[in-house]
């Protein structure tokens, strides 16, 4: 799922293949290949990334053996929605047990991607001191919403050769604050865009 920092999509860590190209990409070029020998043509989905300070990942003690962890991932990986990807976690708690703190906010991140290319993001990743958000204008937004960035984050701005807007990155406080992580920064996007992209009922019943 591209998650960096603390996430690690095996546990403790990668090896062959997926090591030199990370889980998504690998399970991509695997899919290519396999449809080029069938001469298969499919059509390229739009590449979501999520990389936040997040420990995300499948602990080796509650998923036992790489080709499970891989299954578990893949399924994970591939649920587009909240149906879907509710499914995908019963069937963990059904076969491992009590989801650890780690695969919750596994789970997290695959709901905060399916929500972000809902509004129209693929782009959600701290790069220095800042969160990156892609492709999004301010300008772009509904005057109600510009007003409810400033007010609530303050410090947002555009970022034209990028197509983004970047906001500063979180913290508990903004003096002497620290970083927020985990859980913490996964709240903290899904309030995002739940109060900055996401449409108001209203607008999509007019839709």
């Amino acid at each position: 799922l591209e998650l960096r920092g603390a996430g690690n999509l095996l546990g403790g860590e990668q090896s062959g293949h997926i090591a030199g190209v990370g889980f998504d990409l690998y399970l991509r070029l695997v899919g290519e290949a396999v449809a080029d020998y069938k001469g298969e043509g499919e059509e390229e989905a739009t590449e979501m990334k999520i990389d936040l300070p997040v420990n995300a990942h499948l602990p080796h003690d509650y998923v036992p053996g790489e080709r499970l962890r891989l299954e578990a991932y893949r399924n994970i990986a591939q649920a587009e929605t909240d149906e879907a990807l509710a499914e995908v976690r019963d069937e963990l708690v059904d076969r491992y047990g009590k989801l650890p703190v780690p695969v919750e906010n596994l789970m997290r991140v695959a709901a905060l991607r399916i929500r972000a290319r809902a509004v129209g993001l693929h782009d959600i990743q701290q790069i220095g001191n800042h969160i990156k958000l892609a492709p999004a204008k301010i300008e772009d937004l509904p005057a109600s919403r510009q007003v409810r960035l400033e007010r609530l984050y303050p410090g947002a701005a555009n970022k034209p050769a990028l197509n983004s807007i970047f906001i500063p990155k979180p913290k508990t406080s903004p003096i002497g604050g620290r970083d927020l992580a985990d859980g913490e920064i996964l709240e903290w996007a899904e309030k995002l865009l739940y109060a900055i992209f996401e449409p108001t009922p209203v607008a999509a019943a007019k839709g």
